[in-house]
């Protein structure tokens, strides 16, 4: 076999499902927990992994205490200083943040995660978000949530002048020659002196280039706004299908806004999010589903729901109606949209929706979830998957146990790195020697 799938994981010390940490064989308490974090990214490299994914917000990960206190979002790790601690304990596995363009600047991104790529010898990854989460304004000075279009134009030029920093410095800028006194040549740096509508930055930047020229850029957008951000910039794109269908009409959209970029279907790479739920037989795996669908409270289901659809209290909504109408909101267009037409189209109850979308999965035993990878990427929408087990640690032990030795045995998966991140997933690098950043500055 010449070629293999690859699976990012999300990572996070109780997993996916909002009532994981109470289950048992779920870790309760192990989110600040470094020496468990340190043990799973291990597991997830000696696996086969190609990349930890962290998600993350900028502030209290939904703003009603009566469902925060319930799940495990209340307290998190930074990312970049999670991952440049697992950097230092793993030696292959890809290692991706998440960092917002509303609320950061240029240069400080460039400058962390080129230090990530440096510390992790060309393992770093940058997910790029615009910030879904409104409560994130208020811990930048600001009154409100950046709206929906100007949330992408800043995006736009953050993304920009990022590549734009880490292509201020040349891969030979730095010959570091004893003998001449020569440590850095004058002509392998050059200011980049970025101005846009939204933010400026002067660079050039105080690191050498990344070893991989440019950390790989990771992406989730699914509005037309956000496909056409991540067509233009994402190199590894997550994508949130809820069926085959569903998945093939996305992909088919990607491709047209991918040409649209002048880039083809082969420069990305597509992600769908996978949640499985294991069991010896199809029922004992959908008792599996039931008991940790069962841990979730009220609370939790109600708030589940709002804090990614609409700016309405749905305190007093009756768990057991369907959703009423809501006005738009700020918040992300296609979560929103993918959450309504999901209720609309199958009729559920505010409860059944968020027992979906608290703690959805694929149920099944290890061959159906080895078929239904199978299905998806023989159907050529998906060049791997990101993988969010529902609790950890058993999940991922059942995953990696049962499931990837039969993929294996299929010969859709084998466990695959390269020198760096880019390498592992068959990207190309961007190379930049010192003529060729001395003919780009003279244009």
């Amino acid at each position: 076999m010449t070629a293999s799938i690859d699976f990012g994981v999300l990572f996070g010390a109780s997993g996916r499902h909002l009532a994981g940490w109470r289950f048992p064989g779920g870790n309760a308490g192990a989110e600040l927990d470094v020496d468990e974090a340190i043990r799973l990214a291990q597991r997830y490299e000696g696996a086969g992994f190609s990349a930890l994914f962290v998600a993350d917000v900028v502030s209290i990960w939904g703003e009603h205490l009566d469902s925060l206190s319930r799940t495990t979002r209340a307290s998190y790790f930074e990312p970049i200083t999670l991952l440049s601690t697992l950097a230092a304990v793993t030696e292959r596995i890809g290692l991706v943040a998440t960092a917002t363009t509303s609320y950061n600047e240029p240069f400080t991104i460039a400058r962390k995660f080129a230090s990530l790529d440096h510390i992790s010898q060309g393992r770093a990854g940058w997910n790029v978000v615009t910030s879904v989460v409104p409560l994130e304004a208020a811990n930048f000075g600001r009154d409100a949530h950046y709206g929906h279009a100007e949330r992408y134009a800043r995006a736009t030029e953050f993304v920009d002048a990022v590549q734009g920093l880490w292509d201020t410095v040349a891969d030979d800028a730095f010959p570091r020659d004893k003998e001449s006194g020569i440590y850095l040549d004058r002509a392998g740096r050059r200011a980049l002196n970025y101005r846009g509508e939204h933010l400026a930055t002067a660079g050039p930047l105080n690191i050498s280039r990344p070893p991989q020229g440019h950390p790989v850029i990771f992406q989730a957008g699914a509005s037309d706004t956000g496909r056409a951000f991540a067509a233009r910039y994402g190199e590894v794109i997550f994508a949130g299908p809820r069926s085959l269908e569903e998945a093939r009409t996305y992909r088919a959209a990607l491709d047209e806004a991918l040409r649209a970029e002048g880039r083809t279907h082969d420069d990305v790479r597509v992600w769908p999010g996978l949640t499985p739920i294991i069991g010896s037989t199809h029922e004992e795996a959908a008792r599996l589903r039931d008991q940790l669908n069962d841990l979730l409270h009220d609370d939790v289901l109600r708030r589940v729901i709002q804090d990614n659809v609409g700016d309405v209290d749905f305190s007093d909504f009756d768990l057991d109606a369907p959703l009423p109408e809501l006005p738009e909101s700020n918040r992300s267009k296609s979560r929103a949209a993918s959450i309504l037409s999901l209720a609309r189209e199958e009729g559920l109850t505010l409860r059944q929706l968020g027992v979906r979308w608290a703690g959805g999965g694929v149920v099944g035993t290890p061959e159906e979830i080895a078929d239904h990878i199978q299905e998806w990427v023989q159907a050529g929408v998906a060049d791997g998957f990101n993988l969010a087990f529902p609790y950890l640690p058993d999940s991922a032990d059942v995953f990696i146990d049962t499931v990837l030795p039969e993929l294996e045995r299929r010969g859709i998966w084998r466990p695959h790195y390269g020198a760096t991140l880019r390498d592992t997933l068959g990207l190309p690098r961007p190379d930049l020697t010192i003529a060729q950043l001395q003919e780009a500055s003279a244009s």
